[in-house]
């Protein structure tokens, strides 16, 4: 592992923050008839009680919708396939869950969610929203922790006390709730900060960790950039309070938009910050983001490669990505709109493919994957990331099966036409579809697909992924498991897996239990 990856030198074994990849987590998005308390646009638009527009807006990014059960219309224009344009809310219990789910299939092991003021209006929604991010995380086996951000909390030593002492201490029951070296994990973002928004003395920021740790708890500071020097962003004097914390994991959001610029925080802060975390026994998160994708930072994935390699490099014990669903600032790593045509036409919202590479929706949850792969030792260490992989390998390619029915045959899934689809022989399982790459290749994902027809409600197929050099010598990729496809998810199941070389890509069939046969309308194949 010690030639993969920089040397960490952990103050703390691996736990639920230490060797894990976390990822920022606002669930902050409402929208008018989700049933959420503080209604409106919340998050969305400046005036939440008008529909967000290009004059009422607080985002830079336009989501992926095409796996949300449910969209609300916005007075946007419509998108640039004339569909209309419509967003999610966090306060649907299905969003909460598709995130969570994305986040398993691209090893996010660990959700931060954010925590501002609960005092005020939007206290109800926030503490319905712990609700169901504990609920998701159970379902899909990530681990989740809190983090108040302390940003214009006037009452903040007494209140965040209260807060966990009555609010939030009953979800470190659940096996979903992150701990670390035993305790549950807390952080708190804010303190020591240079501006008006976070006014607190340092006596008032000790007394608050101090507390946390009294009560057994693993607090992590989410700290400005410069704090070991108390220059910059950082007010002077909180040397002990940021000392006083278990883990640091300073800020980097708009610091940087360049390659050259994350190498010179690489040598001039973090790797000093690192020094001097290791000489107080502390454990090192620095944050990792994709880019602003409204200032073009991005650089279809560079960016954010470069970063994730120099924190591994660096040897920090965990990775902070700011952020999941920061649509916001334009720093999401969730699926974001692919092409103009699946964002508002001309209202001047960058698509993924804003610089002339195309990128797919998930794009930067698969870099995620990759660099959490690399941040554990399990790729290689490069600074340069793989080509681009929004293309399916399988699109037109030969295709073989076991056999189909009528006219269903396996070309049907191989030549992009959603409504087109392979069906098996029936009540004769096992069954079996394959696709020839061409030429052995990489692969890191597999995305299956049923019609989006109405007709074609929930079932489960019970399936493997085989692979072959050869088409004759065939390996087991996938282990064979059932896998959901629900028209809430557009009929989609989506297999991410470690880069593995193959030419021919089977899926066998053993059980379907919507009809006694084997069923797709597409089997796409990408690149690692």
């Amino acid at each position: 592992m010690s030639a993969l990856r920089g040397t960490a030198y952990a103050a703390s074994p691996p736990g639920d923050v230490v060797g894990k990849v976390s990822v920022g987590y606002q669930g902050w998005f409402s929208c008018p008839g989700d049933g959420a308390p503080i209604g409106g646009w919340w998050h969305w638009s400046r005036d939440r009680f008008q529909p967000p527009s290009p004059a009422n807006t607080t985002i830079v990014s336009w989501p992926d919708m095409r796996e949300y059960a449910r969209g609300y219309t916005t007075a946007y224009p419509p998108l640039g396939n004339g569909q209309p344009a419509r967003l999610f809310s966090s306060y649907d219990e299905q969003t909460v869950d598709t995130h969570f789910r994305w986040m398993r299939e691209h090893g996010c092991d660990t959700a931060a969610l954010q925590r501002f003021n609960p005092f005020g209006d939007e206290g109800p929604t926030r503490d319905a929203m712990t609700v169901k991010v504990r609920g998701a995380a159970e379902r899909h086996g990530r681990k989740f922790y809190i983090i108040y951000d302390v940003t214009g909390w006037t009452a903040m030593q007494s209140q965040i006390k209260e807060d966990r002492l009555n609010r939030m201490s009953a979800h470190t029951a659940s096996p979903a709730y992150a701990r670390q070296n035993g305790r549950p994990v807390v952080c708190v973002w804010g303190f020591g900060f240079n501006d008006d928004g976070r006014p607190f003395a340092p006596a008032a920021c000790l007394d608050v960790v101090n507390w946390f740790k009294a009560r057994g708890c693993y607090v992590i500071g989410g700290v400005p950039t410069y704090w070991r020097q108390g220059v910059n962003d950082s007010r002077p004097g909180f040397s002990e309070v940021y000392h006083a914390f278990h883990m640091l994991s300073p800020w980097m959001v708009g610091r940087t938009g360049t390659l050259d610029g994350l190498d010179w925080f690489h040598t001039n802060v973090n790797v000093p910050d690192l020094a001097d975390c290791a000489a107080h026994g502390i454990d090192y998160q620095p944050c990792v983001m994709p880019g602003d994708l409204s200032a073009g930072h991005r650089r279809h994935g560079d960016f954010y490669w470069r970063h994730l390699y120099n924190a591994t490099r660096l040897g920090a014990q965990g990775l902070y990505v700011s952020m999941f669903d920061e649509f916001n600032e334009g720093n999401q790593i969730a699926k974001t709109s692919e092409t103009q045509a699946s964002t508002p036409a001309g209202v001047g919202i960058r698509a993924l493919d804003e610089d002339g590479t195309a990128c797919s929706a998930d794009c930067y949850l698969r870099i995620t994957a990759d660099g959490g792969r690399m941040f554990k030792g399990q790729l290689a260490l490069t600074p340069d990331p793989a080509p681009p992989t929004g293309t399916d390998l399988a699109r037109g390619r030969p295709a073989a099966e076991s056999s189909h029915v009528q006219t269903c045959g396996c070309a049907n899934a191989v030549d992009g036409d959603a409504h087109s689809y392979w069906e098996s022989a029936g009540n004769a399982f096992p069954q079996w579809i394959s696709v020839d790459l061409g030429a052995s290749t990489p692969i890191g994902r597999i995305a299956l697909r049923l019609p989006p027809a109405a007709a074609w409600q929930r079932r489960t197929q019970t399936l493997a992924v085989e692979v072959s050099p050869d088409g004759t010598a065939w390996s087991t990729l996938v282990a064979p498991a059932g896998r959901v496809f629900d028209p809430a998810n557009s009929n989609q199941v989506t297999l991410t897996v470690a880069a593995t070389p193959a030419r021919h890509v089977r899926i066998r069939v053993t059980g379907n239990t919507g009809w006694p046969a084997a069923q797709l309308s597409a089997l796409e194949v990408y690149a690692a």
